[in-house]
């Protein structure tokens, strides 16, 4: 009589549930992970954008004026048109920048927020910076630029970098 050998049903779904298990354990990490990546990202971009108003208001704004949108500084060839387009890396980067006037200086803000928050989300913190070019976090809500008085330039409900 002829004996077969293989794998009973049994031991198949041990093996399964094993590989499931390791799965379950893996996919926060590799998300927390992802997360990481894309915040680091978008710090880096933010000081692209810093040093890149620093180099267009010396060399195109007359040493007074900041550019005003993100397309600017790529027209001028400051940042790259990936960086302009306002989306990369699970980040969204908005900037509204104000000329200068006889009353009020130029100044800028430069917000940068998650695509998707959560914990599928691209990221949990949302960055800002402006003419100080200090980075500031805040995490859980998305940051709106706008146009404060020059008088406190610091993002609402946000705190440096640290």
């Amino acid at each position: 009589m002829k004996q077969e050998s293989g794998f009973t049903l049994i031991e198949l779904l041990i093996v399964v549930a094993v590989i499931g298990i390791i799965a379950g354990l893996a996919v926060p990490s590799l998300l927390r992970a992802r997360q990481a990546a894309n915040e680091s990202s978008a710090i880096s971009s933010l000081r692209a954008i810093n040093s890149a108003q620093i180099s267009y208001r010396f060399s195109d704004g007359g040493g007074v004026n900041y550019a005003n949108s993100l397309a600017a500084l790529n027209s001028s060839q400051k940042i790259d048109s990936k960086l302009a387009s306002g989306n990369k890396s699970g980040y969204n980067f908005t900037m509204v920048g104000v000329d200068s006037t006889t009353s009020v200086p130029s100044y800028f803000d430069l917000i940068g927020n998650p695509t998707y928050r959560g914990f599928y989300g691209s990221a949990q913190r949302s960055f800002a910076s402006n003419e100080s070019y200090l980075i500031y976090q805040r995490a859980g809500a998305d940051l709106v630029a706008g146009s404060p008085p020059p008088a406190d330039r610091t993002p609402a409900n946000s705190v440096p970098l640290e």
